[in-house]
């Protein structure tokens, strides 16, 4: 029996492994990295890094949810300058394949965090969160704006060049999410990045007021990965060439084949190393195994296969 090929590319990057950690959930792998080696996974997708170092969102931070959880972070973090002089040489070091998730207010901010990056050696994608509030534009997400989105994508890529691909992560938060994804891909993305957590909300029935200190926060978890294979699904028909990496709600293996079947070309994991740290590697274990026992020579051979009329690989 031939061995199985498991790698994966996006853009001009090729990874041996199509698991990755999920941006926010792992930091820049520090705390993963005591449980098992980076170089292990595909990629590590680090937490989105602004301009300028934020506190993040008032406490409470997170709240339990049923088959999920709640965060209202605030994309707290130290700012890009020193994100590039500790982070990035510690996942050198790691031999950690580094895909860099960066965030902005404004459109300029985005392209100034391009612009630093573009010279720093061993990453190999660029994730642009763009599921953040536009303060130009009254806190409208820019993933919610056809115009913002593509603006925001085209300005990365003019200022990073053609070197780096550039995965865009959007929100499922819209009504027409296939049109947001073409809007980015014409704009210059590489690869969209799917999805974002849902925007929800919990009451505290002690105070009668909001839980979270933020108000509103990310739905993650088991709960929303019914919408991010719908959201991947729909995206991929509409745009088959262009790889996405999905993510919400993977715990095993076969919740990773069923975005992969879906038009996943990668997969984030990101709730459920809350509770098994290493449920990075048991998922992608248990997916390489799938792969064989359905008859699979390539990762790729699976890419999408829910598309297809064949009909299910025995």
């Amino acid at each position: 029996m031939n061995e199985l090929d498991f790698s994966t590319t996006i853009g001009n990057a090729w990874f041996p492994s199509p698991i990755f950690t999920a941006s926010g959930c792992a930091s820049s792998g520090r705390e993963l990295a005591q449980f098992f080696p980076l170089h292990d996974i595909g990629g590590v997708v680090t937490k989105s890094v602004m301009n300028k170092a934020r506190h993040g969102r008032p406490t409470p931070r997170m709240a339990e949810t049923p088959s999920g959880m709640l965060n209202s972070i605030g994309l707290q973090g130290p700012g890009i300058d020193a994100f590039i002089a500790k982070d990035i040489p510690y996942l050198i070091e790691q031999k950690a394949r580094i895909i860099v998730s960066i965030a902005g207010e404004t459109v300029e901010e985005y392209a100034t965090l391009a612009r630093k990056l573009r010279s720093v050696a061993g990453i190999s994608a660029l994730e642009v969160n763009i599921s953040c509030p536009n303060v130009e534009n009254r806190g409208l997400v820019f993933a919610c704006d056809p115009d913002a989105s593509r603006r925001v994508i085209d300005g990365v890529r003019r200022t990073i060049g053609g070197e780096i691909p550039i995965i865009a992560k959007l929100s499922p938060d819209v009504t027409d999410l296939v049109a947001i994804a073409q809007g980015v891909v014409e704009s210059g993305a590489d690869a969209l990045a799917l999805i974002n957590t849902v925007l929800g909300m919990v009451i505290n029935l002690d105070t009668m007021r909001p839980h979270l200190g933020g108000t509103t926060g990310g739905l993650s978890g088991p709960a929303i990965r019914p919408i991010a294979v719908r959201a991947i699904y729909q995206v991929h028909a509409a745009l088959p060439k262009t790889p996405i990496l999905g993510m919400g709600g993977v715990s095993t293996g076969r919740d990773a084949l069923e975005m992969i079947a879906a038009g996943a070309s990668a997969v984030s994991i990101g709730t459920a190393s809350f509770t098994n740290p290493t449920a990075l590697i048991s998922v992608q274990s248990e997916l390489k195994e799938l792969l064989r026992i359905k008859g699979f020579e390539s990762l790729r051979g699976a890419v999408g296969f829910a598309h297809r009329p064949e009909g299910v690989v025995q």
